[in-house]
């Protein structure tokens, strides 16, 4: 059985879980231990993924890391049904607009969970930062509307690579009541993709995950957070977008007090 070590609420790692229900593959998805510390990892995991990061895929002797490369092999590997559009311009049309969600639209709801989830900033601090991502979300949701134009799918006919890049990151927007206009194609777009089968499963696990966590699980992590003994990642992208939001004290403050971390050393 595949291996895909993950994180339920990683829209990276959302993305993966979807492709691999519509191929109808079997997986065991695995959270790694110590995911948000950036030390004590298991070494079969940062074997898997040496920049430590999820999500990872292991089929037998091949170790894959990188969404989009995971996305790739699972494509190549298992080409039925197939994911990518048939032609080389729609093909490279949905990989951009991968891209763009990756790196533009992650770091949105990525800075929307440092406010509400991990309580970097309060006051009027927080209402900016908020204000900013809404603001950014609602430029994206407009160019979504163009991608998606008047076909039923992000990937043209059928759903595929372009919706399954898409829908993690609108579900996630969601959570904290950013999302496309109702009656809007965006918003019925949203609502077909959801209730697919393997975007339906792979929101409930990350509901699951988020209602576990409500129990005390983010609080506690919040609270690991301020006490230096949870680091989250700064990727490029993330870094970015806090400093030109207006956050640049949060990324100070953390820096000061060990709480944030950027990707570990290539260390094979």
């Amino acid at each position: 059985m595949l291996l895909l070590y993950d994180h339920p609420l990683s829209p990276y790692a959302q993305k993966c879980r979807i492709a691999l229900r519509e191929k109808g593959l079997d997986f065991e998805a695995r959270l790694p231990r110590a995911i948000g510390s950036g030390t004590g990892m298991e070494p079969a995991f940062v074997e898997a993924s040496p920049r430590a990061e999820v999500p990872a895929l292991v089929d037998g002797d091949v170790r894959v890391f990188d969404s989009t490369i995971i996305l790739e092999y699972v494509e190549e590997r298992w080409p039925t049904p197939r994911l990518l559009p048939a032609s080389p311009a729609e093909r490279a049309r949905v990989r951009m607009l991968e891209d763009a969600m990756d790196t533009h639209y992650e770091p949105i709801n990525w800075g929307l969970g440092e406010i509400h989830f991990f309580r970097r900033a309060t006051g009027e601090l927080a209402k900016r930062l908020g204000e900013r991502a809404a603001e950014q979300a609602a430029s994206w949701r407009r160019w979504l509307e163009s991608q998606l134009g008047e076909s039923p799918w992000f990937n043209g006919a059928s759903f595929g690579w372009g919706d399954l890049a898409v829908a993690p990151y609108l579900n996630g927007s969601r959570g904290f009541g950013i999302e496309p206009a109702r009656g809007s194609r965006l918003a019925d777009w949203l609502e077909r993709a959801t209730a697919r089968p393997s975007v339906a499963a792979t929101a409930a696990e990350a509901a699951a995950f988020l209602r576990g966590a409500a129990g005390g699980g983010m609080g506690e992590v919040a609270d690991l957070v301020a006490k230096g003994q949870f680091r989250r990642e700064y990727r490029d992208h993330r870094l970015e977008w806090m400093v030109r939001s207006g956050g640049i004290s949060v990324v100070l403050e953390g820096l000061e007090r060990g709480n944030i971390r950027f990707v570990r050393d290539f260390d094979a």
